[in-house]
């Protein structure tokens, strides 16, 4: 696999690569990010080797991250619309301001021409809302996205980090309404963090929107520098922010570290490359602070498992999905009682009906 083998976004025409370069560290204005020079090779590395999705957010360094690469594509303005950029919404950076964030029509206004104009182009690819307000109607945040996709503006619409019901309805809002449609879905995912396989991934399967996955090192938590047999603390310069492992935690970063050193890739390739061959999966976003932090990271391309491995994987990372998720498994199984057809298929009796049955 390389950063050109290209898929499709959900139920889209719109192509991105299998690894989606995220910015989130670019900018120093926390402490800890990328700055301006190291910034400009993270995407002159990532659009060299055929990477073409790009991912930013108002918030990201204050609006710091937007101006740098607004100004790396401002120097080439030949290359923007070989990329697809997106750009976030939500989050206010305007004191005082309380129109200045959220997902209203005022709001959303305002929050794109500024996303614009640091971002020094008239459109984005995917525009995404960055979380969910109960208070907004949202039939009033997706007419207000659909005026923006018709005047150009915004080419697609993406939700990250919103409930699954509220995404569906949404969804379903926009279907009916004929207004543009949810594309995709951000969301957090990795090998410590699967809980969105519950409801959010089935969702997304079913109403045809893509998924980018965030997260997926869970805040460098699977980038190798982590195991339980060593002592001390982890010095990632976010450590205020982001904490230590648990011990459950410990379990699955042993056996990733495991399974890199049997591979011979790093931990971090190979926590990517998991989250990327996940089915649900169709793009995985990739953050580094430095440039041979991005490079050895992109060695995920190269990754591959054996069935046991994967399994070891699979198994050892499993997430505890309480209702509904869990229980339909299990009615799922059961439906299939004899005479039942799936699809004209006949089915046939499940063991627990075959219990059942027995007992009673």
């Amino acid at each position: 696999m390389s950063l050109s083998s290209y898929v499709t976004l959900g139920r889209s025409g719109l192509r991105v690569s299998p690894f989606t370069l995220g910015t989130m560290t670019f900018g120093e204005d926390h402490g800890w990010g990328a700055g301006p020079e190291e910034s400009n090779a993270i995407l002159s590395a990532y659009l060299e080797r055929g990477g073409n999705s790009i991912d930013t957010a108002n918030i990201y360094t204050n609006g710091h991250s937007e101006k740098i690469v607004g100004d790396y594509f401002a120097r080439r303005p030949e290359l923007r619309d070989r990329v697809v950029l997106g750009t976030k919404f939500f989050y206010n950076l305007f004191e005082n301001d309380p129109n200045g964030g959220g997902p209203g029509r005022k709001a959303i206004v305002q929050q794109l021409e500024n996303s614009l104009r640091r971002l020094q182009t008239d459109y984005v690819d995917i525009y995404w809302l960055h979380n969910f307000d109960p208070a907004t109607p949202a039939e009033e945040t997706l007419r207000t996205l659909d005026d923006l996709v018709r005047v150009g503006k915004i080419r697609y619409v993406g939700f990250s980090d919103v409930p699954a019901w509220a995404t569906a309805e949404a969804a379903t809002i926009a279907r009916f309404r004929g207004w543009a449609p949810i594309t995709a879905l951000q969301l957090e995912y990795s090998l410590l963090e699967r809980t969105a396989e519950g409801e959010l991934l089935p969702m997304a399967e079913a109403l045809g929107m893509g998924v980018m996955a965030w997260g997926p090192l869970k805040s460098g938590f699977l980038s190798g520098k982590y195991s339980s047999a060593m002592t001390g603390r982890v010095d990632t310069g976010r450590a205020h922010l982001v904490g230590e492992p648990s011990q459950s935690d410990y379990v699955v970063i042993d056996a990733v570290n495991d399974i890199a050193r049997q591979i011979g890739a790093t931990s971090a390739a190979t926590a990517l490359a998991w989250v990327q061959s996940r089915t649900p999966i169709t793009s995985t976003l990739l953050g580094a602070r430095r440039i041979d932090q991005f490079e050895a990271n992109l060695a995920a391309l190269d990754v591959t498992f054996t069935d046991a491995q994967r399994t070891v994987l699979d198994q050892v990372s499993a997430p505890t999905l309480n209702f509904p998720a869990e229980n339909n498994r299990t009615l799922a199984r059961m439906a299939q009682f004899a005479g039942a057809t799936v699809d004209g298929i006949p089915s046939i009796i499940s063991p627990l009906l075959q219990v059942s049955a027995t007992r009673y």
